[in-house]
C-alpha cells in the first residue's frame, strides 16, 4: 500500500473520530416530542413512560449502541492502516471465507441432487405383478427389412464408409455426481480417453447419462440405450458397449471387424469357462460389440426380463447364483444373465456369438497396470493383447461409489497409470509426454522445426493403425 492510500485511510480515521464526538452532541440535544398524528390512549405506557419520548436510560442505550457502530467502524479502518504498513494480509482470509460458502453451497446441491426424492415424479409405483411381462419396448420382428429400406432412401448415410463399417461407442455413467467427488474426476479422464480412441479411429461416440428405463438402472442401463441406439441410428452396423471404467490402452489397435461377418455378438470371453464349468466370468460384458439387426433385438428381449429392479432382480440373482459356478450372492446383473441365457438356450443363440479371446477387447486390470514399463520397453503399441493389452478393465473399482472390491487408493493410482499410459501414445505427435505415468505433468521429447509435416509421418496414430490392421488381415 502506498503514502497516498495511508494518508486517505489515516483521513478517514480523523473522521471516524469527529463523528463519534459528534453523534455525542447530537444526542445530547435533541428534543422529542410526540408526533401531531400520534393519539395518546392514556397517560402512561404499558411500562410507565409517554409514548414517543424515551427515558433517560433509552437515551443512553441508543447512545452506546450508536458510538458502538462507529467504533467498529474506525476500527476496521485501523486494521486497514496496519495492513498497509505491516503487511497484515486480509485477504487471504476473506478469500477463504468465500471459498469455504461456495464450498457449503455446492454440497448443498450435490445434497439435493442426490436426493432421491423427486416432488415432480407422479409415476406410478413399481408393482412386482407388472414385471410378469416385462419388455424393453414393442415387439419388432421385422428390422432388418425396416434398416434395409432405410438404408436404401437414405444413401447419404451408409453403414459402410471406406468399405469399413461404421462403428458407435457407447458408454456413459450415472446420472447423478458421484459419492467420491474424485469418482467424477476419473470419469472425465474416462471419457477423455475414449473421445481420443474414437478420434483417431472415426468412431462416433455416445455419451449416455440418463435411466431410459427406471426399472432398468445400474447394470442393466445399457440394455434400453443400446435398444434406442438401433432406432436411432440405423446407418450404424455396430455398437460398441463399454464401461466408464474401461480405458483405451492401446491407442493403435483396430478391431479385426472381417472376423465377424459372420457373427452379431462379440464377447470377450472363453468357451471351456462358459460350458464346461459354467463360471460366472467366462465372458465379460464391460466391452462387447452388438450388430444393428433383428437378431440383436430378439437377443435383447430375452436378456432383459431378468433386470427391472426389486423382487424380480432379487429373486433372478439366486437363479443366477446357483447355477453359474464361483458367483457370490447378490441380485441379477446383465453379465451373468446373458451368460445364463447363453447356456440355458445355447442352440437358438451361441451360432451368432463370437467369444474373443486373441486380443484385450477387456483386460482385467490387475495384472496389467504394473507391467507398462515394461511393455514400453519390449513391445510396441497395435498389438492389442498381453504384451501391449487393447482395453483395461478396472472391475470391482468401482471409483465413482462409495465401495469397491479394492482399495480406493490403489484403483485411483492404477488408473491414473492406465489414462497416463494410453495420453502418451496421443502425447507422442506433439512432442510430449508424462513426466511418469503417475504424474499428470507432461515435458517435452523433440523440439520444433521448421518442417513441422514430418513428424506426421512419423508419429501419426492414424498411419500406424492403418499399417496395423492391413497386415493382420493378410
Amino acid at each position: 500500500m502506498n503514502y497516498e492510500m495511508n494518508y486517505e485511510i489515516f483521513e478517514i480515521l480523523d473522521k471516524c473520530i469527529i463523528l463519534v464526538f459528534a453523534e455525542e452532541d447530537k444526542l445530547a440535544n435533541t428534543k422529542y416530542k410526540v408526533p401531531e398524528d400520534e393519539d395518546i390512549v392514556g397517560p402512561f405506557s404499558f411500562d410507565g413512560h409517554f409514548p414517543g419520548i424515551p427515558n433517560p436510560s433509552d437515551r443512553q442505550i441508543q447512545k452506546t449502541f450508536n458510538n458502538i457502530k462507529i467504533t467498529i467502524l474506525c476500527g476496521f479502518v485501523t486494521i486497514l492502516v496496519l495492513r498497509g504498513t505491516i503487511g497484515v494480509n486480509l485477504s487471504s482470509s476473506d478469500a477463504d471465507a468465500v471459498n469455504q460458502s461456495l464450498i457449503e453451497e455446492t454440497n448443498r446441491i450435490l445434497a439435493e441432487i442426490r436426493s432421491d426424492s423427486d416432488p415432480d415424479d407422479n409415476d406410478t409405483p413399481f408393482s412386482p405383478n407388472d414385471t410378469a411381462a416385462f419388455s424393453l419396448g414393442p415387439k419388432i420382428s421385422d428390422w432388418d427389412q425396416q434398416r434395409h429400406q432405410w438404408l436404401q432412401q437414405n444413401p447419404e448415410y451408409p453403414n459402410f464408409v471406406r468399405g469399413k463399417a461404421r462403428i458407435l461407442l457407447l458408454t456413459g455413467s450415472p446420472p447423478k455426481p458421484c459419492d467420491n467427488p474424485i469418482g467424477d474426476h476419473y470419469l472425465l479422464k474416462s471419457i477423455k480417453n475414449k473421445i481420443d480412441y474414437c478420434r483417431l479411429h472415426r468412431i462416433e461416440i455416445v455419451y449416455n447419462l440418463a435411466h431410459l428405463d427406471k426399472e432398468l438402472a445400474g447394470y442393466w442401463a445399457k440394455l434400453p440405450m443400446i435398444r434406442r441406439l438401433m432406432f436411432s441410428h440405423p446407418e450404424v452396423e455396430w455398437i460398441w458397449w463399454m464401461d466408464s471404467d474401461a480405458f483405451f490402452t492401446d491407442m493403435v489397435f483396430e478391431l479385426p471387424l472381417s472376423k465377424y461377418d459372420d457373427y452379431n455378438l462379440v464377447l470377450h470371453g472363453y468357451p471351456d469357462l462358459l460350458f464346461e464349468q459354467k463360471s460366472w466370468i467366462a465372458v465379460n460384458t464391460g466391452s462387447f460389440l452388438f450388430r444393428n439387426c433383428q437378431w440383436s433385438l430378439d437377443l435383447l428381449d430375452d436378456w432383459a426380463p431378468m433386470g427391472p429392479k426389486g423382487p424380480v432382480r432379487e429373486e433372478a440373482g439366486k437363479v443366477l447364483t446357483a447355477n453359474l459356478k464361483g458367483r457370490p450372492a447378490f441380485e441379477a446383473d446383465d453379465q451373468s444373465a446373458l451368460i445364463y441365457l447363453l447356456l440355458s438356450k445355447k442352440e437358438k443363440w451361441m451360432d451368432k456369438v463370437f467369444l474373443e479371446n486373441s486380443y484385450y477387447l477387456h483386460g482385467y486390470w490387475a495384472g496389467l497396470v504394473d507391467r507398462y514399463e515394461e511393455m514400453v520397453e519390449k513391445y510396441h503399441p497395435g498389438l492389442g493383447d498381453e504384451r501391449w493389452p487393447f482395453v483395461t478393465h478396472f472391475v470391482g473399482c468401482k471409483p465413482c461409489g462409495s465401495y469397491g472390491d479394492y482399495p480406493v487408493e490403489r484403483c485411483l493410482s492404477s488408473m491414473e497409470r492406465a489414462f497416463n499410459f494410453a495420453d502418451n501414445q496421443v502425447l507422442k505427435l506433439y512432442g510430449f509426454r508424462h513426466r511418469g505415468l503417475l504424474s499428470p505433468k507432461i515435458k517435452r521429447i523433440r523440439n520444433e522445426t521448421v518442417t513441422p509435416l514430418e513428424y506426421v509421418d512419423q508419429f501419426d496414430i492414424r498411419r500406424h493403425s492403418t499399417v496395423s490392421s492391413e497386415s493382420k488381415s493378410q
